[in-house]
């Protein structure tokens, strides 16, 4: 397989194995929901010749093309211009006449991360149709559109005018998860009675999905203005916030579904398994020491908890055993009743936000991502790699790390493509939930990382 495009000079080229798995779940979005006296101005507003609608990139400041690529039809680059028309396909409907929905297009529960979410104002030139728009990710723009494109005009000013600043890892993290994880606002939660209507799966990674969304080149005036991006901060910090989302969720209201607990906190394919009735006994499922469940016991979905806790061991080692402590104490919650649960999921909460802020604060270094993907092919931690999703992620991680290894110049992108085949064998053994085999994912991912130490 080859590459997809160049994104920009700075930006390294990512798999077609991620852009296939991910772009179906890419066709939903974050919400940047409006103080009192914003208002949502839509796309529109930002379609200007001079603005952010030419059909080139050839701005002086700005790329100048941004609307362009964000309505890019067939590309993960344009999916959440598409966020809206998904609703008017036959799944869409379906999905909300099994539920009981009404129309898709016009159902809260879908328009919350299908559209741009507008509980407040919305401006004469505001189309719900848009989709995920500009504002979703920037914020309402009435305070902030006329100051951004003024002379003298700095990011600074702009945020305090209301402007989001997905410069700030833990900003972004927390936006996008709104949809992509799920929050605690009205229409931005994907249930398992969504799914078992036919929802997709629900999966994401901050780093990769921010360049696969990529609009705009991290040139000199870029960096004068935020800084160069740094693909490891942007999944360690993505890595920590997930954790503390998928914590606090479950302790609160959306932690219940009726007499049961919500499935859409624990492991899919704990449950999704082919039944045998038969008289010998051939388990369908892999032992995982570092979940102190009963056996048989659906596992809370820790996914993001593996790959923090090797981003911890690596950048912050002195949070690193109250993490996996916390993470330990949360699965025998689990196992104990509701009640141990809720109580071990703040404390598990709490060291996820400790870690974010410190992950935060670590700068771009090949060396820590070098160590950090020494500890996702660690002994302790390979093994805790049994199930689908946290396979997903595990091979994500692997796909930002080598891209920000080729950032930092510590790995040639000629060198890195002799170990995009290792890459992409990870990637197709986790392409098919139903074909997904442990053993043989393990395989592929050691390979990859072993690879890459070997360029180190």
């Amino acid at each position: 397989m080859t590459a997809i495009g160049a994104i920009a000079t700075h930006q390294v080229r990512r798999l077609p194995g991620a852009v296939a798995m991910l772009a179906a779940l890419l066709a939903i979005g974050g919400g940047a929901v409006a103080a009192p006296g914003e208002q949502f101005e839509g796309v529109a507003s930002c379609a200007g010749t001079t603005c952010h609608a030419r059909l080139e990139g050839d701005g002086a400041v700005v790329r100048q093309d941004e609307l362009a690529r964000w309505q890019e039809p067939a590309s993960a680059t344009g999916a959440h211009s598409r966020a809206f028309s998904v609703l008017s396909g036959g799944r869409a409907q379906q999905i909300a006449t099994t539920l009981g929905l009404g129309a898709a297009t016009s159902a809260p529960a879908c328009l919350g991360c299908h559209a741009t979410p507008t509980q407040t104002a919305r401006g004469p030139r505001f189309v719900v149709a848009d989709g995920v728009g500009c504002e979703a990710c920037h914020g309402p723009a009435s305070r902030w559109i006329a100051s951004h494109y003024a002379v003298g005009a700095s990011h600074a000013a702009n945020v305090a005018n209301g402007l989001v600043a997905l410069d700030r890892p833990i900003v972004r993290a927390n936006l996008c998860l709104d949809c992509h994880y799920g929050s605690a606002q009205p229409g931005q939660f994907v249930s398992h009675r969504m799914m078992a209507a036919g929802h997709p799966r629900v999966s994401f990674e901050l780093a990769l999905f921010s360049t696969l969304q990529l609009h705009y080149d991290e040139d000199a005036d870029y960096a004068r203005r935020k800084g160069y991006s740094d693909d490891l901060r942007l999944w360690a910090v993505g890595q920590a916030v997930a954790v503390k989302r998928a914590a606090s969720l479950f302790s609160g209201p959306r932690g219940n579904e009726g007499a049961f607990p919500e499935f859409y906190f624990f492991d899919c394919h704990s449950c999704h398994r082919r039944i045998y009735d038969q008289a010998s006994f051939d388990r369908s499922w892999e032992a995982n020491g570092a979940r102190p469940i009963p056996a048989g016991m659906p596992p809370f979905n820790d996914e993001n908890m593996i790959l923090l806790s090797a981003a911890a061991k690596a950048a912050a080692p002195a949070l690193a055993a109250r993490f996996d402590g916390d993470v330990r104490a949360f699965h025998l919650g689990i196992a104990g009743g509701r009640a141990t649960a809720i109580a071990a999921s703040a404390r598990l909460a709490a060291s996820a936000d400790a870690l974010a802020s410190a992950l935060d604060g670590v700068g771009a270094s090949g060396d820590l991502a070098f160590a950090i993907l020494d500890r996702i092919a660690a002994p302790a931690t390979t093994p805790r790699f049994t199930d689908y999703q946290g396979s997903v992620q595990a091979v994500m991680a692997t796909d930002t790390l080598l891209s920000a290894l080729i950032r930092q110049r510590r790995i040639t992108v000629g060198a890195a493509a002799g170990i995009r085949a290792d890459i992409n064998r990870a990637y197709a053994a986790v392409r098919e939930p139903n074909g997904y085999r442990p053993p043989a994912f393990r395989s592929a991912l050691a390979s990859a990382i072993q690879s890459i130490r070997a360029l180190r």
